[in-house]
């Protein structure tokens, strides 16, 4: 039998968690730390993180400041805002990961796959045959870079196109 070996994976399975009822994407950009909190853009009213639980390498989420669950409490400012985040972590995947195609889009209600009440959009980068045997046969995705790798690969990037 093959083993896998996710040596990163400690680091999480030991990290300290937020307190029940806390909302990680309030507190997260409060840490003071982007690194640690993996935010890789900020803007005015909405921010741009790696995902901690990646469906790919890059796998981007767009989340508002302010603590809001549904699109239509999104104020026009907030929602082109938001929209404007997306396009821009769009670019930097792009230009950073140079993936063959993306996936974009909102989890929205828990029946939906919301696991976290407040919303934010995922930007995910997809390359031709990135799917293969293991999610199907053994219930495991196999990611090719670390979490704090894939962080300032982006940030770099994010600094080279916001010029």
């Amino acid at each position: 039998m093959e083993s896998l070996h996710a040596h990163w994976r400690m680091d999480y399975i030991t990290a300290p968690r937020l307190p029940a009822g806390s909302c990680p994407f309030t507190a997260l950009p409060l840490l003071g730390d982007d690194r640690a909190a993996l935010i890789v853009h900020r803007s005015r009213l909405t921010y741009l993180m790696l995902n901690r639980y990646p469906y790919n390498p890059g796998h981007l989420l767009a989340i508002p400041f302010r603590e809001t669950i549904e699109l239509e409490d999104l104020t026009a400012e907030e929602s082109a805002d938001l929209m404007a985040t997306m396009t821009f972590a769009k670019q930097l995947l792009a230009a950073a990961l140079s993936p063959d195609g993306f996936n974009l889009g909102f989890n929205l209600g828990s029946a939906a796959g919301g696991s976290i009440p407040h919303l934010h959009a995922h930007i995910v980068p997809r390359w031709n045959g990135d799917t293969n045997f293991m999610p199907v046969l053994g219930q495991t995705r196999v990611l090719p870079q670390a979490l704090d790798a894939t962080w300032l690969c982006l940030v770099t990037k994010a600094k080279e196109l916001k010029g």
